[in-house]
């Protein structure tokens, strides 16, 4: 008698052949669901190349599991019976294959987590949700770290996930070089003259092309552009990627990882993000890549450690939080930030140089690096007051690697400080002069970045010093803020005046119109 297969569905972001819903897959018996649901692209307006990435990498990854023999089951956007909705094409993929049960994997967004939680009733089966182990801190673990800390602090939890990983670690368990972190020496502005490493890129095959021209039919008014798509689309390729980076880049990465270039957008940035979300890497293949190139005299510590803790540190503990702290962890605002985000972030003009830049980087695509992100469009969103849900949802829709889990946190917590503090000790508020320090794009702005009064002043400078000012009563008793109170102390009270009228009157010329 022939056994029920067990249908193994698969998400975008689960292009892992290792993911744990395939790890026991029987391809003489199971069938292997993937789905391009109409719901996934429009929660949020997602950048084209971002959609098209995904399917395409699906599309690819189903195809390399066909290869292997097994049975695929993939609905595409266009099919005209495709409902639009994973339950309901998991519900049909059971009726039609008569499966006996469904295997999943831990998906990365709550909402998909709460929507699970219904499907074996809309499936009329048994489905068996699996843990997400392609991370390097499983989620019970990171709950008893943090268990009972009111501030954890990611610096703390990295030195835990070194000591448990053996990543720069010497032999008697102290941290390669003597140091767990070696940040202060990657804060370099980019010189003149520095040569860049060549472009990786990859050519689009007929698959992508095909997906290429349904996302460009099906979402023409989306923000952002798909020509120049160049993104790898198979794990083979995001290999080769990282190879790249580690041979052209990493070596100058920790210098200039908080550089920014007016006209190059990726400067030393690995742009691995899209494929380790994704599942087209591993982040324990990434650190092992990067520390062997340490060790073998390819690149310097500063660089390594560097990168290392983006991944390792940073990633692991944000998506920590994440699932710690959701749902109630989007619902907080503490500096009761409510302002509509203009139109200049969906492509508006502005004479702001910095923001034209970085927000035409993402248009061109859907990639913006970490300080990009954290100290002009964040900065910009946190100093005019934006309303947090509008921000994160931005951010959500117009990045490659951006997925909730990751999205969020980062947004809410770091740069907008709307859980008043539990993730980042400080707002992240800064004038122009840190971008004027650490880029040239204030050389090619009207504004002139050393006044803060004036019809010439950078506004970076008057709004950071307004939000100072206005959200005094939440962060003057912050010791990481003291400095800068004490300096808004010693400033005249006609001054004062002066700057709140002159950021009053910029925000009140703000437009959400685009």
């Amino acid at each position: 008698m022939t056994r029920q297969p067990v249908l193994r569905f698969i998400l975008g972001d689960q292009l892992s052949r290792a993911i744990a819903s395939l790890r026991d897959a029987d391809a003489a018996r199971d069938v292997v669901l993937m789905a391009e649901v109409a719901d996934e692209t429009v929660y949020v307006p997602h950048h084209p190349k971002k959609i098209a990435f995904l399917f395409s990498a699906m599309r690819h990854f189903a195809a390399e599991l066909r290869a292997e023999g097994f049975t695929v089951d993939y609905v595409t956007l266009d099919d005209p019976a495709n409902t639009g909705a994973f339950g309901t094409e998991l519900a049909r993929a059971v009726s039609r294959h008569r499966a006996a049960s469904v295997v999943v994997t831990h998906p990365g967004e709550w909402r998909v987590l709460d929507a699970m939680q219904m499907w074996e009733e809309t499936a009329g089966v048994p489905v068996e949700i699996r843990e997400d182990d392609r991370f390097l801190c499983p989620l019970p673990r990171f709950r008893q770290w943090a268990e009972g800390k009111r501030q954890p602090r990611m610096e703390f939890f990295y030195r835990e996930m070194r000591r448990a990983t053996g990543l720069l670690m010497d032999a008697d368990g102290e941290p390669a070089g003597g140091r767990w972190n070696f940040d202060a020496d990657n804060r370099k502005p980019v010189p003149k003259q520095l040569d860049m490493p060549p472009a990786f890129f990859v050519t689009p095959d007929a698959m992508t092309q095909q997906v290429l021209a349904l996302v460009g039919a099906r979402f023409p008014d989306n923000f952002g552009t798909l020509d120049g798509f160049d993104y790898a689309v198979t794990a083979s390729d995001a290999r080769r990627a990282l190879a790249h980076f580690v041979t052209h880049a990493l070596a100058s990465f920790g210098d200039y990882q908080d550089a920014m270039r007016q006209g190059e957008d990726r400067l030393f940035h690995s742009v691995l993000s899209p494929y380790l979300n994704a599942g087209l890497l591993d982040p324990r293949t990434v650190c092992d890549a990067a520390e062997t190139a340490w060790r073998d005299g390819l690149a310097p510590l500063n660089a390594v450690e560097g990168f290392i803790r983006q991944i390792l540190g940073w990633r692991e503990y944000i998506r920590g939080l994440y699932w710690l702290k959701m749902p109630d962890y989007a619902q907080t605002n503490r500096l009761g930030a409510d302002r509509a985000l203009p139109g200049l972030y969906w492509g508006a003009p502005t004479d702001m140089n910095c923001l034209s830049q970085c927000v035409d980087q993402t248009r061109r695509l859907a990639h913006a690096h970490h300080i990009q992100r954290l100290m002009v469009t964040g900065n910009f969103a946190l100093l005019i007051g934006a309303l947090p849900s509008e921000v994160e949802a931005w951010y959500l829709a117009v990045y490659i690697d951006a997925y909730e889990w990751v999205e969020l946190p980062n947004v809410h917590g770091m740069i907008l400080y709307a859980d008043g503090g539990y993730l980042a000790s400080k707002p992240y508020a800064a004038s122009g002069k840190y971008i004027d320090r650490m880029s040239d794009y204030c050389r090619h702005c009207r504004y002139d970045v050393k006044q803060s009064l004036g019809p010439d002043a950078c506004p970076f400078n008057f709004l950071y010093w307004n939000f100072i000012i206005e959200k005094a009563p939440e962060l003057r008793g912050n010791h990481r803020m003291a400095m800068i109170y004490a300096s808004l102390g010693r400033m005249e009270g006609a001054k004062q005046a002066a700057i709140q009228t002159q950021a009053s009157d910029f925000l009140a010329a703000l437009t959400t119109e685009y």
